[in-house]
């Protein structure tokens, strides 16, 4: 694939010096093969909402596949803690290297919205992934599953799990977060519907700390004696209710769903503590992410329906909403989420 020279090597090199001297963050190693030395031509960054957890850190590994496979610059960091602030400022230097393209998962998209325009009027393409901005210049959201499948998914698994009747609460993350509000509004909607005798107690919003969570849903549990159901809407959470039914002695009482990573949710779903982890292929997500930048940096556009791969011969593409749609969530249970190394 031909990829533009849009910055000087002058630039491109200061870039990669300022992105080395960062400790946490990561590029593609330019030396692995032929098309991979072309990464001075195009660089694509990834902002996500906090760096080192299990989740982001699987995006990353895919959009380092991509970069490795289609010849580009791939750069990744992000804050420590899912503060909005600190991912403002590493947007704002990204800037200033001057990168192609842009991708962020907003903490607070209304608060992104600004400095995306500011990456837009400085000739950088800008996009979101994992999180939406709507409300932002965003040219695409690459949209890990729709969230009428998420939503519904996860209260499906846990009302098997429970009978199809009970209370239950849910334990988010940021309170902020787009793509997590959405899913616990089709939640509502899906447990009023399709099951009359259950009923939601309670939303609480951990951040991005799992220690929270199990600390949260503790409480849940306490003030709710009648509560059957916790329901994780994060990758730290959902382990976290999961740690706290453990802890309580009440695995087969009160039952847990979330989305997880496999790997991480494995002893809760061998235990008995979760009935179902509801996540997709992350590293795919990150992959989808990387392949779309090259998209967007040759303004080459989308199809309706997209081959990126041999493993994602047909991802979706909706105009009105610009959503790159990567696919139905999947459920990871004690029988197939080991065979999954993030």
């Amino acid at each position: 694939m031909k990829i533009s020279r849009k910055i000087s090597a002058v630039v491109a090199i200061a870039a990669t010096t300022a992105v080395l001297m960062a400790g946490c963050t990561s590029r593609n190693d330019e030396s692995d093969s032929g098309d991979a030395a072309g990464g001075d031509d195009l660089t694509i960054a990834f902002v996500p909402k906090l760096q080192g957890i299990p989740y982001f850190e699987a995006m990353n590994t895919g959009g380092q596949k991509a970069a490795d496979e289609l010849g580009f610059t791939w750069l990744y960091q992000g804050p420590t803690t899912a503060d909005a602030a600190a991912q403002a400022d590493i947007v704002r230097s990204y800037i200033q290297q001057g990168v192609d393209v842009l991708f962020v998962a907003p903490n607070d998209p209304d608060s992104l919205a600004p400095l995306l325009q500011e990456a837009q009027d400085a000739g950088i393409h800008v996009a979101t992934t994992d999180t939406d901005a709507p409300d932002s210049v965003r040219e695409v959201f690459v949209n890990q599953a729709s969230g009428e499948g998420i939503g519904e998914t996860l209260v499906d698994t846990l009302m098997e799990a429970m009978g199809g009747s009970g209370k239950y609460a849910i334990v988010s993350c940021g309170e902020t977060a787009a793509n997590l509000n959405s899913w616990i509004e089709v939640m509502r909607e899906h447990t009023a519907e399709a099951y009359p005798d259950s009923e939601i107690v309670d939303v609480v919003y951990a951040g991005e700390d799992q220690a929270t969570a199990t600390s949260m849903a503790t409480d849940l549990m306490n003030a709710h004696p009648d509560l059957t159901g916790l329901v994780g809407v994060c990758t730290s959470s959902a382990p976290g209710v999961a740690q706290a039914v453990t802890d309580a002695g009440r695995i087969g009482q009160v039952f847990t769903v979330g989305l997880g990573t496999p790997k991480s949710m494995v002893p809760y779903l061998e235990s008995g503590a979760s009935s179902g982890s509801i996540l997709w292929d992350v590293e795919a997500l990150g992959y989808l992410t990387g392949w779309a930048g090259v998209q967007l940096a040759e303004d080459a556009g989308f199809e309706a329906t997209n081959k990126v791969s041999d493993a994602l011969p047909a991802v979706e593409y909706d105009e009105d909403s610009k959503v790159l749609l990567l696919g139905p969530p999947m459920v990871f249970t004690a029988e197939n989420a080991a065979e999954y190394d993030y």
